[in-house]
């Protein structure tokens, strides 16, 4: 099933789940910024919850509030016993410190899963799994490449993949050439998030059964293109734009019905 579909699916199924609740599932996301990128990805979250029945509130400050007034607004929806999750919308300005807010919101409504003792896995390698599982995908024993190691991406899709039992191998900046194409052309799966266009191409050598995810959103004169070219020899890619975005804006629903039912059992 393409992701379309497969995401289509899945919230049908959560706006019946939900259609059942006495009380509503709801979230808050907390903006500090106007950047158009954080803009859009606002306006899909609150697109979605509206779809399935969630409520969801947006409170957006001025990019000049102070970290310590931030904290106290963090802490406001953590006190809030009506509210289920929270997600604080990054980038956030220069003078506050993201890792500090990241752990001043409450691990129980950490709905992005980027708090260490956060209930929730972080929602892109959380997706990724989830769909691939969806179809059928084996993932014991098979090569996993992991091409990036970020901490929203990298590192948890790691923790994930070897949760699931594939040898997993992970990729960087400091990656020789000679050693990436090694480990491309033995993958059995590969999910690249490093930001470079098309850095995944033809010159490359691949296994015919390999599944590209490709995480990567760059912005060019032909509009958003991933990490990978485009129809590459393999037997799944996940396409850039509607691919990985839309299992991760689902995952971000799923998370937050894990919460609810964490406060409300």
């Amino acid at each position: 099933m393409d992701i379309k579909s497969y995401v289509k699916e899945q919230k049908e199924l959560l706006k019946e789940e939900i259609s059942k609740l006495e009380v509503l599932p709801s979230f808050v996301i907390i903006q500090v910024n106007d950047d158009p990128a954080s803009n859009a990805y606002v306006k899909g979250k609150i697109n979605d919850a509206n779809e399935v029945g969630i409520h969801v509130e947006l409170r957006k400050f001025s990019p000049i509030i102070s970290e310590d007034d931030l904290i106290s607004e963090v802490k406001k929806v953590n006190d809030d016993p009506s509210v289920h999750g929270l997600i604080v919308q990054m980038p956030l300005p220069k003078h506050i410190n993201e890792e500090l807010i990241k752990l001043t919101v409450d691990p129980l409504k950490d709905i992005d899963g980027f708090h260490p003792m956060s209930l929730m896995s972080p929602c892109t390698p959380k997706g990724i799994i989830d769909y691939l599982k969806h179809e059928n995908f084996n993932f014991v024993g098979k090569n996993a490449l992991i091409i990036g190691r970020s901490n929203i991406v990298g590192k948890p899709m790691a923790k994930l993949l070897l949760k699931e039992h594939c040898n997993t191998t992970m990729t960087h900046s400091r990656t020789t050439r000679e050693d990436m194409e090694f480990y491309v052309a033995h993958a059995d799966i590969i999910v690249i998030a490093i930001g470079k266009c098309a850095f995944l191409d033809d010159s490359f050598k691949f296994k015919p059964s390999a599944i590209i995810v490709d995480v990567g959103i760059n912005r060019t004169e032909e509009g958003l293109r991933g990490d990978a070219k485009r129809d590459l020899p393999v037997a799944l890619q996940t396409p850039v734009p509607g691919g990985v975005g839309l299992l991760t804006r689902l995952t971000l629903l799923k998370n937050l019905m894990e919460a609810y039912y964490h406060f409300t059992k």
